[in-house]
């Protein structure tokens, strides 16, 4: 530890992140007066930032209604309303553009900067962290937190071979799901969500799908344990991806966990479709003079069903002409195609990007201040809080605001 970090500060901050630099730049710019410091035990800074969106940071979501906005996250959105309400996606992209960081939306909503490039957004964070006179100190684990008699903080900090004990008025833990600061909070008196995976591909062994990967569908409808998602539907090697398995898994986290990751899938093919409109899509197909010698797999019925997909979703009927199709194989394929049952037998990983839900209990915190409710002067924000959003920027939206609301505070 550099001897010439003082021993007393009236912020510290846990964690280097979007969440921790936000904050501490908002703390420091709004009382230029408070010694401000981030304790990050990585050997660098903003490592999530810059390898978000492939390396090109996916900073927020182009939804600019607080409503609309909390509907992206399987939890936290109802605590999340007010504080969007304070700071949203708009004020984030006012906030980046007035340091020199232009965004641009693309079709599906996401907003990256316009170099593509993630080191604009770690590089602006850092100087404006540098320019408010925020110290930075790499490499720093913390051991231990106690609350001290006069009200303030006692850290027990270690950098190499060095420990040091160091003192603040308000500390903040921006530490994402770092297991042992989940320890040191729970140490403080709060209670801890466990960890569980959310964000994942569904693992289905079924010939329906087999030899199908790469194969997509547009609008599909797919339920799980009483939860329902809609969207994209993409065939995969392993099973089944797309947005609209992400929003189930995402919803359905700590459902999946406690089931072992083995539940039923029931896939809606035709998006919205009921069982009787696809019957009688099916019964015009069959009633049509000039189908009468064409064979059933030949072409899909329904052109949102790619032809692939539609052989191996009719092969049960056998090699058939439409004439010659019963009315109960005409019914079995409608429920097929509106209500498949399909065996989700395990998660996979969604790319780099691994999300977890979790974190410190919401009850806990005033999402005002981002203060905690049992612990005067401590505060938190990012992920190290049970809140989670599915990908497109949301997760690191949250960040932003509980940064910038705590930042707020802890100026005052």
């Amino acid at each position: 530890m550099s001897t010439k970090l003082s021993p007393i500060w009236d912020i510290i901050i846990i964690g280097g992140g979007a969440a921790g630099f936000f904050a501490a730049i908002r703390t420091a710019e709004e009382n230029p007066t408070l010694r401000v410091l981030i304790l990050e035990k990585a050997s660098q800074t903003l490592g999530k930032v810059l390898v978000s969106g492939g390396g090109r940071c996916n900073v927020t979501h182009a939804c600019f209604e607080p409503a609309k906005l909390i509907t992206y996250y399987p939890r936290g959105g109802n605590e999340l309303r007010g504080a969007f309400s304070r700071f949203q996606p708009k004020d984030t992209v006012e906030w980046f553009e007035e340091r020199g960081v232009k965004l641009k939306v693309e079709s599906d909503g996401r907003m990256f900067p316009v170099t593509d490039d993630s080191n604009t957004v770690a590089n602006c964070l850092r100087d404006a962290a540098k320019q408010a006179r925020v110290r930075v100190e790499l490499g720093a684990s913390v051991l231990g937190v106690e609350k001290t008699p006069q009200g303030g903080f006692r850290l027990e900090v270690q950098k190499e071979a060095q420990k040091v004990f160091i003192q603040t008025k308000k500390l903040m833990f921006a530490t994402g799901g770092d297991r042992k600061s989940q320890n040191l909070i729970q140490s403080l008196g709060h209670n801890i969500a466990p960890q569980v995976p959310s964000l994942f591909t569904f693992n289905i062994k079924d010939k329906r799908i087999h030899d199908l990967a790469g194969v997509a569908v547009e609008d599909v409808t797919v339920k799980m344990d009483g939860l329902t998602a809609r969207g994209p539907l993409l065939i995969t090697h392993w099973g089944m991806s797309g947005p609209a398995v992400l929003r189930l898994s995402a919803w359905g986290a700590r459902i999946l966990f406690d089931k072992n990751f083995a539940s039923l899938l029931t896939v809606n093919w035709l998006g919205d479709y009921k069982l009787d409109a696809a019957l009688e899509v099916l019964q015009r197909n069959k009633d049509w003079h000039e189908n009468a010698r064409k064979k059933i797999a030949a072409h899909s019925a329904f052109s949102q069903i790619p032809i692939r997909l539609w052989k191996q979703l009719v092969y049960f009927i056998g090699d058939k002409n439409w004439a010659d199709v019963s009315k109960a194989e005409i019914q079995k394929l409608a429920q097929e195609l509106t209500a498949g049952e399909y065996k989700i037998q395990g998660k996979g990983q969604f790319k780099d990007e691994f999300v977890t839900c979790g974190g410190v209990s919401l009850k806990e915190v005033d999402f005002k201040t981002m203060q905690s409710r049992i612990v005067d002067g401590l505060y938190f924000g990012g992920e190290v809080l049970d809140i989670d959003g599915i990908t497109g920027g949301f997760n690191f939206q949250a960040a932003w605001t509980t940064g910038w609301l705590a930042g707020s505070a802890m100026s005052g």
